[in-house]
C-alpha cells in the first residue's frame, strides 16, 4: 500500500468500481462495474493507472476524502467542481493530493456520475476478480460512508504528460440511444413498438445503477401469456405489466419473467449511465447493418 483515502463525506452515494466482473452470468453472478465505463477508463489513463483499476464512483458529488500518504488523482465524468483545500482544480486533469489535503466535489450541472481515479488504483479485495460494489447481489465493497478507509496500491510507471484530455461532458437534455428490438418485441403490437421510438420517456427518482425506470405512455402487449424467466443483460428494456419499460444497467438481475422489448447497444450504456432523474431519452432503432461503437446523442 503506498497511501489511502479516507471518506468525511461521501454524498448521496459513493461506490468503488472497476471494469465488473463479467464471464459469471451463468450462475447468477451479473457483471457490473462502472455505469459509464469510459469515464472510469479516463480517470485511470490520466492517472497511469490500467483502465481496469478501480475507483470511486460518485453520484451528484457531494464526496470529501483526505489524503493519507501523497496522492496523484483525477476527477472525470459529470462535471462536479472539485476543490483541494479549497482551491480549484481541474476536471480530467491528473492533480497532485499532498497528505492531509481534502478533495471536495460539488454538484455537476449536467450528468450524474463522476469518477475519481487515484494513482496506483484502490486496494481493496477482490471478490470473483473484481474490485467493484454491486447495489443489487451485495457483492465487493460496502456503500462508501464518512470514516471509512481506502488503500491505494503501489503505482506503476509513469504519469501520462496530459495538461486536460478533452472529452464532451454528459449531455444535460434530451438523449437518444440506439436500440436492437427484441427478443421479445413480437410479445407488442405495431403500434406499441412504435411508441417505443416516438416516445420521449422521463427518467423517473426510482432509476438507480440497477436500470432507469421511464415515465410516459404504457406499452400495450399483444397478449397476456405468461413468461417463462429467460436471462437479461445490461442493456435490456423490459417492459412490466405497467407497461412503462425498464432499462436495465451495470448492476442489473441477470434473470427476469417479463418481456424485453428491445436491447440497447452496449456503445450507448455509458450515456444511459449518465442520465439524471427528470431527463428525456428517445430510442432509435436500429439494424445489425447500423451498428456501431459510436455512442449515443443529444437531441
Amino acid at each position: 500500500m503506498s497511501g489511502g483515502l479516507e471518506v468525511l463525506a461521501s454524498g448521496p452515494l459513493a461506490t468503488v468500481q472497476d471494469l465488473g466482473r463479467p464471464g459469471h452470468g451463468g450462475w447468477g453472478v451479473p457483471g457490473g462495474g462502472a455505469a459509464d465505463r469510459a469515464a472510469l477508463r479516463l480517470a485511470n489513463r490520466l492517472v497511469g493507472n490500467p483502465e481496469g483499476a478501480a475507483g470511486l464512483e460518485v453520484t451528484l458529488g457531494g464526496l470529501q476524502v483526505r489524503a493519507a500518504g501523497s496522492l496523484v488523482v483525477a476527477v472525470t465524468g459529470a462535471r462536479a467542481p472539485a476543490t483541494v483545500d479549497g482551491a480549484p482544480v481541474d476536471h480530467r486533469a491528473a492533480v497532485r493530493l499532498p497528505a492531509g489535503a481534502t478533495l471536495a466535489l460539488g454538484t455537476p450541472p449536467t450528468g450524474l456520475r463522476s469518477y475519481l481515479g487515484v494513482r496506483g488504483g484502490l486496494d481493496v479485495p477482490a471478490v470473483l476478480g473484481s474490485r467493484a460494489t454491486d447495489v443489487l447481489s451485495g457483492l465487493g465493497p460496502a456503500v462508501l460512508a464518512a470514516g471509512d478507509r481506502l488503500p491505494v496500491g503501489a503505482a506503476d510507471g509513469a504519469v501520462p504528460p496530459v495538461d486536460v484530455a478533452p472529452r464532451r461532458d454528459p449531455h444535460g437534455g434530451e438523449v437518444t440511444l440506439r436500440l436492437r428490438l427484441g427478443p421479445r418485441a413480437d410479445w407488442f403490437p405495431a403500434d406499441a413498438r412504435s411508441a417505443l421510438t416516438a416516445t420521449a420517456w422521463t427518467v423517473t427518482p426510482d432509476s438507480n445503477r440497477v436500470g432507469l425506470r421511464l415515465d410516459g405512455p404504457p406499452l400495450e402487449r399483444a397478449h397476456d401469456d405468461e413468461l417463462p424467466t429467460e436471462g437479461l443483460m445490461a442493456g435490456a428494456v423490459q417492459v412490466p405489466p405497467s407497461g412503462r419499460p425498464t432499462l436495465f444497467l451495470a448492476d442489473h438481475p441477470v434473470t427476469g419473467g417479463y418481456p424485453v422489448i428491445g436491447v440497447v447497444l452496449d456503445g450507448d450504456l455509458d450515456v444511459a449511465g449518465q442520465l439524471r432523474p427528470g431527463q428525456r431519452v428517445r430510442f432509435r432503432a436500429v439494424a445489425n447493418r447500423d451498428l456501431s461503437t459510436a455512442g449515443g446523442v443529444g437531441t
